[in-house]
């Protein structure tokens, strides 16, 4: 008798018989199989849960760089100046560009706002300006710059120290903080212009940045100027009267806040302070109206001083070393040409505040809160005449005024002499005019007026902008200009406005995608739960280690009958086998199947264990 033939112990059966090692196997084999697939299921599903939140990522970081850099790019390359200048090829022009109301976010803009959306505010109006200013220098690379005041939002409300303020809401800020507010400025402005001065061929001295102009955000207007606030703006940015020749063009920049108090009654006296000599609010205007009692003395200063400086010239190289009679004619009359150039410049009037115009005049259509209420004509091409709705409003209030009254307007290009043309700020809103009541002296039928629109997306308008300037003004040997083949002044200036993106716009679609993210995400947290407590419902997973169990019947005590004899010694075999194994396999077997959904056929997971198990129970050994 062979050695699985004679009665051996159980632990020899189970290790040993042939029987028992090929089920080994064979459960092995089903387990290796059943946790692959199991494995490359979970990993599908991880690799699904991964895929969408990576491509939200891919998709906000494209959102954010068209959002936050190539819209800014692409909004001032297209104002690139030979896509609009018109000059000949051999023009060498000066380009310039016009900022407006800046008015830097403070506790005066949005008194009202809680935090932290104030301080998000102010933080994401100064990040805009800086970007759009840092792409202004490095992409169009301007001459000079002019602002037209109202730097600051509440700058006439933080007063110098010592002085109190009338209105208790302002009162805690004072000195100090307008000084961070003027480094902030600086940051903002200052700091990317002196950069850019100091690189390669950027560092030339005709290089130019005007800040000094006020507007009446800075100072306050008419009698609400106080003389410590004008004093201490004037001392950090400069005079706000002044003249500056650049690109053979004399801009005359004017503190018309100021000099609106000369129409307005004195709050001491109640006289008119255009009366000299009677009135307090002298001191307010006073220093205005000198300047323009002095301005064409001044501008053939300044234009000699530049013209000899832009030609190399030595200054004063006229003058001889001898003792003068000064009172002598003929003397005096020498002295004084040689001063005199021989050359006019055109004049431009930079004013914060707009000059006046008839109530009901369009601004044109490039304004953008009320466009033109009809098409213009079609064989003139102009517009209305009268249109309230494209129209700055003529009106006035507490420390503000739309435009200049009409005998300011009147006395400022009569004194100031020759203006081409007139730019303004103020409106925050662009405004095309052309004055027929003043007469060019370089023809053209009328002064024409710019208002610039505001640099700062949070002062009311939905795009920002800015106004470029192309100068053109070339002179001969003898410093005469060249004239220009229609005689007009204007001819030799061009303007464009640039406008700067809808950052609203812009948090829209930021708005849009998030809340699309927040759906994505909560569906896909929702759905593959739900589909996996389907499958886990449905399907009888086995345990790794499956253990030997008993169950009791009311056939475990009695010796089941079969009613067909076993048909092959591979039956005969099983039957021999003890009931604890029988039952091990018979249970893997049937949790194997019923987890892969196995309906019949002969495969891997066939065994006649299951048929005897279906009978509901199994044979003991005899």
């Amino acid at each position: 008798m062979s050695l699985y033939h004679r009665e051996q112990p159980f632990w020899f059966k189970l290790v040993f018989t042939p029987r028992t090692v090929y089920h080994e196997v064979l459960h092995q084999a089903r387990l290796v199989r059943r946790y692959t697939i199991r494995a490359d299921r979970e990993g599908w599903q991880w690799r699904s849960r991964i895929l969408l939140p990576a491509a939200l990522i891919a998709i906000w970081m494209i959102a954010l760089w068209w959002g936050e850099v190539h819209v800014f790019r692409s909004s001032v390359d297209r104002c690139d100046w030979l896509t609009w200048e018109r000059w000949p090829e051999t023009a060498s022009p000066h380009r310039l560009v016009l900022v407006a109301d800046p008015q830097l976010v403070d506790p005066h803009t949005y008194p009202g706002r809680p935090w932290p959306l104030s301080t998000i505010t102010r933080a994401h109006t100064d990040y805009y300006m800086r970007k759009s200013f840092t792409l202004v220098q490095s992409h169009l690379d301007p001459t000079t710059v002019f602002f037209l005041g109202d730097l600051f939002d509440g700058g006439r409300e933080w007063m110098p120290s010592g002085v109190a303020n009338s209105d208790t809401r302002w009162r805690r800020y004072g000195e100090d903080y307008w000084l961070k507010e003027y480094k902030r400025f600086g940051s903002i402005f200052f700091k990317e212009w002196l950069r850019r001065g100091f690189e390669g061929h950027h560092a030339n001295h005709h290089r130019k940045l005007v800040a000094s102009l006020p507007g009446n955000h800075d100072l306050g207007l008419g009698n609400g100027i106080r003389l410590p606030v004008r004093k201490r703006f004037n001392a950090f940015l400069g005079e706000g009267n002044r003249i500056d020749v650049v690109g053979n063009h004399t801009f005359v920049s004017l503190d018309t806040v100021s000099l609106s108090a000369k129409g307005q009654p004195d709050p001491a006296t109640g006289r008119q302070g255009a009366v000299d000599g009677e009135g307090s609010n002298r001191e307010i205007w006073g220093p205005v109206d000198d300047f323009l009692a002095s301005i064409n003395e001044t501008k053939i200063r300044t234009m000699g001083r530049a013209i000899r400086h832009q030609n190399s010239r030595i200054e004063n190289s006229l003058l001889f070393h001898q003792i003068l009679d000064i009172k002598d004619p003929l003397i005096t009359k020498s002295v004084h040409t040689a001063f005199t150039p021989k050359v006019d410049l055109p004049s431009i009037l930079l004013t914060h505040v707009p000059l006046y115009r008839a109530a009901g005049t369009p601004c044109g259509p490039l304004r953008e809160h009320l466009p033109p209420s009809t098409s213009p004509d079609a064989e003139t091409g102009d517009y209305l005449s009268s249109d309230p709705q494209n129209a700055i409003k003529v009106e006035a209030g507490i420390q503000y005024q739309n435009v200049l009254t009409p005998e300011i307007s009147n006395e400022i290009i009569e004194r100031v002499g020759d203006v081409a043309f007139v730019f303004s700020g103020d409106d925050h809103d662009y405004c095309d005019v052309v004055h027929r009541g003043y007469t060019n002296p370089r023809g053209g039928g009328g002064i024409r007026e710019i208002t610039v629109k505001s640099f700062s997306w949070a002062m009311g308008v939905r795009k920002p902008g800015f106004l470029m300037l192309s100068l053109w003004n070339p002179l001969d040997k003898k410093d005469q200009a060249q004239a220009s083949p229609s005689g007009n002044g204007a001819s030799t200036l061009q303007t464009h406005l640039c406008l700067l993106p809808d950052q609203l716009s812009i948090f829209i679609r930021y708005a849009v995608l998030f809340t699309f993210t927040l759906l994505a995400l909560l569906l896909n947290a929702l759905f593959p739960a739900t589909s996996r407590s389907q499958n886990t419902a449905s399907e009888d997973y086995a345990p790794l280690l499956l253990l030997p169990q008993y169950q009791f019947s009311s056939i475990s005590s009695a010796k089941p009958k079969s009613d067909t004899p076993p048909s092959s010694p591979l039956q005969q075999q099983q039957q021999q086998r003890p009931p604890h194994r029988q039952q091990a396999n018979g249970l893997a077997a049937r949790h194997t199947r019923s987890a892969y959904g196995h309906s019949g056929g002969a495969s891997l997971h066939d065994d006649p264990l299951d048929e005897r198990w279906s009978r509901g129970g199994w044979e003991e050994e005899e």
